[in-house]
Protein backbone atom coordinates (compact mmCIF):
# COMPACT_ATOMS: atom_id res chain seq x y z
CA UNK A 1 0.00 0.00 0.00
CA UNK A 2 1.17 3.41 -1.00
CA UNK A 3 0.19 6.49 0.86
CA UNK A 4 0.18 9.78 -0.34
CA UNK A 5 0.34 13.12 2.14
CA UNK A 6 -0.29 16.47 0.91
CA UNK A 7 1.98 18.50 2.42
CA UNK A 8 1.97 22.46 0.84
CA UNK A 9 0.31 24.97 1.64
CA UNK A 10 1.22 28.28 3.00
CA UNK A 11 0.09 27.28 6.82
CA UNK A 12 -0.64 31.14 7.10
CA UNK A 13 -3.27 30.60 9.94
CA UNK A 14 0.06 29.19 11.87
CA UNK A 15 2.00 32.27 11.21
CA UNK A 16 4.35 33.70 12.55
CA UNK A 17 6.02 29.82 13.03
CA UNK A 18 4.97 29.00 9.29
CA UNK A 19 7.63 31.92 8.29
CA UNK A 20 10.56 29.77 9.17
CA UNK A 21 8.67 25.80 8.92
CA UNK A 22 6.83 24.20 6.81
CA UNK A 23 3.78 23.30 8.57
CA UNK A 24 4.27 19.84 8.36
CA UNK A 25 7.28 20.05 10.81
CA UNK A 26 5.42 22.81 13.60
CA UNK A 27 6.55 20.88 16.78
CA UNK A 28 3.70 19.61 18.75
CA UNK A 29 4.38 17.31 22.33
CA UNK A 30 8.17 16.99 21.15
CA UNK A 31 7.90 15.90 17.72
CA UNK A 32 6.90 17.82 14.19
CA UNK A 33 3.26 16.99 13.55
CA UNK A 34 4.50 14.82 10.88
CA UNK A 35 6.34 12.60 12.98
CA UNK A 36 3.16 11.89 14.90
CA UNK A 37 1.46 11.05 11.83
CA UNK A 38 4.18 8.80 10.34
CA UNK A 39 4.24 6.78 13.56
CA UNK A 40 0.23 5.76 13.34
CA UNK A 41 0.56 4.99 9.43
CA UNK A 42 3.42 3.07 10.08
CA UNK A 43 1.42 -0.05 12.46
CA UNK A 44 0.35 -1.15 8.66
CA UNK A 45 2.68 -2.24 5.92
CA UNK A 46 3.23 0.77 3.44
CA UNK A 47 5.12 0.25 0.77
CA UNK A 48 5.96 4.06 -0.45
CA UNK A 49 5.26 7.02 1.17
CA UNK A 50 4.28 10.23 -1.62
CA UNK A 51 5.48 13.37 -0.40
CA UNK A 52 3.51 16.42 -2.29
CA UNK A 53 5.00 19.65 -0.93
CA UNK A 54 5.27 22.98 -1.43
CA UNK A 55 5.86 26.44 0.47
CA UNK A 56 9.28 25.89 2.25
CA UNK A 57 8.77 21.86 1.16
CA UNK A 58 12.46 21.36 0.67
CA UNK A 59 12.91 20.75 4.87
CA UNK A 60 10.67 17.68 4.36
CA UNK A 61 13.48 15.59 3.33
CA UNK A 62 16.09 16.02 5.49
CA UNK A 63 13.60 15.28 8.68
CA UNK A 64 12.43 12.48 7.07
CA UNK A 65 15.80 10.87 6.13
CA UNK A 66 16.87 11.53 9.51
CA UNK A 67 14.10 9.93 11.65
CA UNK A 68 12.66 7.93 9.63
CA UNK A 69 15.71 6.37 7.74
CA UNK A 70 13.98 2.98 6.91
CA UNK A 71 11.15 4.50 4.98
CA UNK A 72 11.23 4.08 1.42
CA UNK A 73 10.17 7.68 0.27
CA UNK A 74 9.51 10.07 -3.02
CA UNK A 75 8.94 13.82 -2.89
CA UNK A 76 6.90 15.85 -5.47
CA UNK A 77 6.67 19.29 -5.44
CA UNK A 78 3.56 21.11 -6.22
CA UNK A 79 5.33 24.91 -7.05
CA UNK A 80 1.85 26.97 -7.41
CA UNK A 81 -0.89 26.30 -4.84
CA UNK A 82 -3.67 25.19 -7.23
CA UNK A 83 -5.37 23.17 -5.06
CA UNK A 84 -5.51 19.78 -3.56
CA UNK A 85 -6.56 18.00 -6.48
CA UNK A 86 -4.23 19.55 -8.65
CA UNK A 87 -1.17 18.59 -6.08
CA UNK A 88 -2.29 14.87 -6.51
CA UNK A 89 -2.42 15.11 -10.53
CA UNK A 90 1.22 15.45 -9.91
CA UNK A 91 2.21 12.41 -7.71
CA UNK A 92 -0.80 10.32 -10.43
CA UNK A 93 2.32 7.85 -11.25
CA UNK A 94 2.09 6.86 -7.80
CA UNK A 95 -1.51 6.07 -7.54
CA UNK A 96 -1.18 2.61 -8.41
CA UNK A 97 -3.18 -0.03 -6.81
CA UNK A 98 -4.46 0.77 -2.92
CA UNK A 99 -3.40 3.98 -1.40
CA UNK A 100 -4.05 6.14 1.38
CA UNK A 101 -4.40 9.91 0.86
CA UNK A 102 -4.27 12.30 3.67
CA UNK A 103 -3.40 15.82 4.45
CA UNK A 104 -0.23 17.03 6.61
CA UNK A 105 -2.17 18.98 9.08
CA UNK A 106 -4.20 16.10 10.90
CA UNK A 107 -3.47 14.01 13.73
CA UNK A 108 -5.29 11.60 13.98
CA UNK A 109 -6.14 7.95 15.61
CA UNK A 110 -8.24 5.52 13.17
CA UNK A 111 -8.49 1.37 12.62
CA UNK A 112 -6.22 1.49 9.66
CA UNK A 113 -5.84 -2.67 10.04
CA UNK A 114 -9.07 -3.02 8.15
CA UNK A 115 -7.76 -1.42 5.23
CA UNK A 116 -6.40 -4.48 3.89
CA UNK A 117 -9.91 -6.32 3.44
CA UNK A 118 -11.86 -3.79 2.34
CA UNK A 119 -13.50 -5.16 -0.77
CA UNK A 120 -15.57 -1.80 -1.99
CA UNK A 121 -13.96 1.11 -3.67
CA UNK A 122 -12.70 3.09 -0.88
CA UNK A 123 -13.19 4.24 3.15
CA UNK A 124 -13.84 8.09 3.93
CA UNK A 125 -12.42 8.43 7.26
CA UNK A 126 -14.96 10.53 9.56
CA UNK A 127 -16.11 12.10 13.21
CA UNK A 128 -19.57 13.25 14.15
CA UNK A 129 -19.55 16.74 15.06
CA UNK A 130 -22.00 18.85 16.86
CA UNK A 131 -21.03 22.08 14.34
CA UNK A 132 -20.96 19.86 10.78
CA UNK A 133 -21.63 23.98 8.53
CA UNK A 134 -18.00 24.39 9.85
CA UNK A 135 -16.35 21.54 7.72
CA UNK A 136 -16.63 19.17 4.54
CA UNK A 137 -18.87 16.51 5.67
CA UNK A 138 -19.78 12.87 4.09
CA UNK A 139 -23.77 12.46 3.30
CA UNK A 140 -24.37 8.53 3.51
CA UNK A 141 -26.87 7.60 0.71
CA UNK A 142 -29.79 4.79 1.42
CA UNK A 143 -27.26 1.69 0.62
CA UNK A 144 -25.09 3.22 3.62
CA UNK A 145 -21.88 3.96 0.95
CA UNK A 146 -21.09 8.23 0.57
CA UNK A 147 -23.69 9.49 -1.71
CA UNK A 148 -21.72 13.16 -1.39
CA UNK A 149 -18.95 15.07 -0.01
CA UNK A 150 -20.14 18.70 0.94
CA UNK A 151 -17.88 21.18 1.77
CA UNK A 152 -19.54 23.17 4.64
CA UNK A 153 -22.70 23.39 4.21
CA UNK A 154 -25.27 25.70 5.06
CA UNK A 155 -28.02 23.27 6.15
CA UNK A 156 -25.92 19.83 6.65
CA UNK A 157 -27.59 16.57 6.23
CA UNK A 158 -25.32 14.69 8.34
CA UNK A 159 -22.91 15.37 10.71
CA UNK A 160 -19.91 13.08 9.94
CA UNK A 161 -16.84 15.65 9.23
CA UNK A 162 -14.09 14.04 6.97
CA UNK A 163 -11.06 14.61 8.69
CA UNK A 164 -8.78 14.93 5.62
CA UNK A 165 -7.79 10.70 5.64
CA UNK A 166 -9.18 8.34 2.60
CA UNK A 167 -8.40 4.59 1.25
CA UNK A 168 -9.10 3.81 -2.30
CA UNK A 169 -8.48 0.73 -3.38
CA UNK A 170 -7.77 1.59 -6.92
CA UNK A 171 -5.57 4.76 -6.81
CA UNK A 172 -5.90 4.83 -10.75
CA UNK A 173 -9.85 5.66 -10.18
CA UNK A 174 -8.88 8.62 -7.86
CA UNK A 175 -6.13 9.94 -10.88
CA UNK A 176 -8.45 9.61 -13.89
CA UNK A 177 -11.23 11.56 -11.32
CA UNK A 178 -8.65 14.29 -10.79
CA UNK A 179 -7.65 14.73 -14.28
CA UNK A 180 -11.37 14.80 -15.37
CA UNK A 181 -12.16 17.49 -12.49
CA UNK A 182 -8.97 19.80 -13.84
CA UNK A 183 -10.07 19.49 -17.59
CA UNK A 184 -13.79 20.33 -16.74
CA UNK A 185 -12.23 22.89 -14.70
CA UNK A 186 -14.12 22.56 -11.44
CA UNK A 187 -13.06 24.12 -8.84
CA UNK A 188 -14.42 25.19 -5.28
CA UNK A 189 -13.66 29.11 -3.99
CA UNK A 190 -10.92 29.21 -7.13
CA UNK A 191 -9.23 25.53 -6.15
CA UNK A 192 -9.19 22.00 -7.27
CA UNK A 193 -10.75 20.47 -4.18
CA UNK A 194 -9.98 16.45 -3.52
CA UNK A 195 -13.38 16.15 -2.05
CA UNK A 196 -15.03 17.18 -5.75
CA UNK A 197 -12.52 14.78 -7.31
CA UNK A 198 -13.73 11.85 -5.02
CA UNK A 199 -17.69 13.38 -5.95
CA UNK A 200 -16.87 12.44 -9.75
CA UNK A 201 -15.75 8.96 -8.28
CA UNK A 202 -19.09 8.68 -6.33
CA UNK A 203 -21.24 9.78 -9.63
CA UNK A 204 -19.46 7.27 -12.08
CA UNK A 205 -20.41 3.91 -9.26
CA UNK A 206 -17.85 4.42 -6.46
CA UNK A 207 -18.96 2.39 -3.24
CA UNK A 208 -16.82 4.36 -0.39
CA UNK A 209 -17.93 3.69 3.29
CA UNK A 210 -17.06 5.46 6.08
CA UNK A 211 -15.12 4.70 9.09
CA UNK A 212 -15.03 7.18 12.60
CA UNK A 213 -11.70 7.80 13.42
CA UNK A 214 -11.07 7.52 17.49
CA UNK A 215 -9.46 10.51 17.30
CA UNK A 216 -8.84 13.86 14.77
CA UNK A 217 -7.03 16.88 15.93
CA UNK A 218 -6.73 19.70 13.85
CA UNK A 219 -2.78 21.55 14.20
CA UNK A 220 -3.74 24.42 11.85
CA UNK A 221 -4.22 27.05 14.33
CA UNK A 222 -2.06 28.04 17.56
CA UNK A 223 -5.39 27.15 19.17
CA UNK A 224 -5.80 23.83 17.58
CA UNK A 225 -1.87 23.35 17.83
CA UNK A 226 -1.62 23.90 21.79
CA UNK A 227 -5.55 21.75 21.87
CA UNK A 228 -3.45 18.99 20.26
CA UNK A 229 -0.42 19.39 22.25
CA UNK A 230 -2.74 18.88 25.31
CA UNK A 231 -4.20 15.80 23.69
CA UNK A 232 -0.54 14.39 22.92
CA UNK A 233 0.75 14.65 26.34
CA UNK A 234 -2.19 13.34 28.27
CA UNK A 235 -2.45 10.21 25.72
CA UNK A 236 1.71 10.01 26.55
CA UNK A 237 0.74 10.32 30.60
CA UNK A 238 -1.63 7.86 31.01
CA UNK A 239 -0.53 5.89 34.28
CA UNK A 240 -1.21 9.75 35.64
CA UNK A 241 2.40 10.60 36.53
CA UNK A 242 2.47 12.75 39.91
CA UNK A 243 4.50 15.97 39.96
CA UNK A 244 8.25 15.88 40.61
CA UNK A 245 11.21 17.87 41.11
CA UNK A 246 13.83 18.66 37.96
CA UNK A 247 16.54 20.29 40.29
CA UNK A 248 15.32 23.21 41.22
CA UNK A 249 11.74 23.18 39.14
CA UNK A 250 8.25 21.67 39.95
CA UNK A 251 7.15 20.09 37.06
CA UNK A 252 2.96 18.89 36.72
CA UNK A 253 2.61 16.46 34.53
CA UNK A 254 1.91 15.86 31.78
CA UNK A 255 4.71 17.55 29.69
CA UNK A 256 7.20 17.26 27.73
CA UNK A 257 10.53 18.30 28.32
CA UNK A 258 13.82 17.57 26.31
CA UNK A 259 16.80 16.29 28.11
CA UNK A 260 18.98 18.99 26.52
CA UNK A 261 16.78 21.70 28.57
CA UNK A 262 17.84 23.36 31.30
CA UNK A 263 14.99 24.48 33.81
CA UNK A 264 16.01 26.58 36.93
CA UNK A 265 13.37 27.89 40.07
CA UNK A 266 10.50 27.18 37.65
CA UNK A 267 7.28 25.77 37.91
CA UNK A 268 6.34 23.45 34.38
CA UNK A 269 3.04 21.93 33.59
CA UNK A 270 0.66 21.06 33.03
CA UNK A 271 0.63 20.66 29.36
CA UNK A 272 4.10 22.21 28.31
CA UNK A 273 6.03 21.04 25.84
CA UNK A 274 9.79 22.33 26.57
CA UNK A 275 12.03 20.99 23.45
CA UNK A 276 15.82 20.59 23.12
CA UNK A 277 18.39 23.70 24.13
CA UNK A 278 15.41 25.68 25.97
CA UNK A 279 16.53 27.56 28.86
CA UNK A 280 14.04 28.54 31.36
CA UNK A 281 14.79 30.50 34.82
CA UNK A 282 12.43 31.87 37.17
CA UNK A 283 9.53 31.41 35.27
CA UNK A 284 6.14 29.82 35.38
CA UNK A 285 4.75 28.15 32.21
CA UNK A 286 2.06 25.88 31.61
CA UNK A 287 -0.24 25.24 28.26
CA UNK A 288 2.46 26.08 26.45
CA UNK A 289 4.68 24.56 23.68
CA UNK A 290 8.67 26.21 23.92
CA UNK A 291 10.32 25.63 20.53
CA UNK A 292 14.28 24.84 20.57
CA UNK A 293 16.76 26.51 21.85
CA UNK A 294 14.21 29.52 23.24
CA UNK A 295 15.29 31.11 26.50
CA UNK A 296 12.76 32.18 29.09
CA UNK A 297 13.18 34.36 32.51
CA UNK A 298 10.70 35.76 34.64
CA UNK A 299 7.81 34.92 32.71
CA UNK A 300 4.91 33.55 33.25
CA UNK A 301 3.34 32.33 30.37
CA UNK A 302 -0.05 30.07 29.28
CA UNK A 303 -1.50 29.59 26.04
CA UNK A 304 1.65 30.60 24.37
CA UNK A 305 3.96 29.16 21.25
CA UNK A 306 7.66 30.47 21.81
CA UNK A 307 9.54 29.82 18.37
CA UNK A 308 13.06 28.56 18.26
CA UNK A 309 15.72 31.09 19.48
CA UNK A 310 13.17 33.23 20.89
CA UNK A 311 14.25 35.24 23.78
CA UNK A 312 11.39 36.27 26.05
CA UNK A 313 12.30 38.04 29.20
CA UNK A 314 9.66 39.72 31.93
CA UNK A 315 6.69 38.99 30.41
CA UNK A 316 2.79 37.59 31.95
CA UNK A 317 1.33 37.59 28.44
CA UNK A 318 -0.27 35.29 26.25
CA UNK A 319 1.99 35.14 23.54
CA UNK A 320 2.34 34.03 19.93
CA UNK A 321 5.89 34.66 19.10
CA UNK A 322 8.03 33.53 15.95
CA UNK A 323 12.12 32.26 15.67
CA UNK A 324 14.16 34.83 16.72
CA UNK A 325 12.01 37.39 18.38
CA UNK A 326 12.91 38.73 21.25
CA UNK A 327 10.29 40.22 24.13
CA UNK A 328 10.74 42.11 27.02
CA UNK A 329 8.65 43.97 29.28
CA UNK A 330 8.48 47.93 28.79
CA UNK A 331 8.85 49.35 32.36
CA UNK A 332 10.48 47.86 35.23
CA UNK A 333 6.85 48.37 36.97
CA UNK A 334 6.14 45.72 34.43
CA UNK A 335 7.91 43.19 36.64
CA UNK A 336 7.02 41.56 39.65
CA UNK A 337 8.95 40.88 42.69
CA UNK A 338 7.69 37.99 43.13
CA UNK A 339 9.15 36.23 40.36
CA UNK A 340 12.41 37.73 39.78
Amino acid sequence: MRVVIVAGGMGTRMRPHTFSHTKALVNVAGKPVLGHILDELLQIPIEQVVFITGYLGHQIEPYVKEAYPDLKAAYVEQPVPLGQSHAIKLAAEYLVGPCIVMFADTLFEADLLQLPTVKHDGVAFVQPVADPARFGIAVPGFDGYVAKLVEKPQQPESDLAVIGLYYFREGEWLARAVNDLIERDIKTKGEFYLADAIQIMIDEGAKLSTSIAEVWEDTGTPYALLHSNRYLLRRHNQHGEAPYLHGSSVVIPPCYIHDSATLEQSIIGPYATINAGVTVRGSIVRNAIINAGAQLHNVALSASIVGEKASVRDAYKTLNVGDNSEVTAETSEEIDETFK
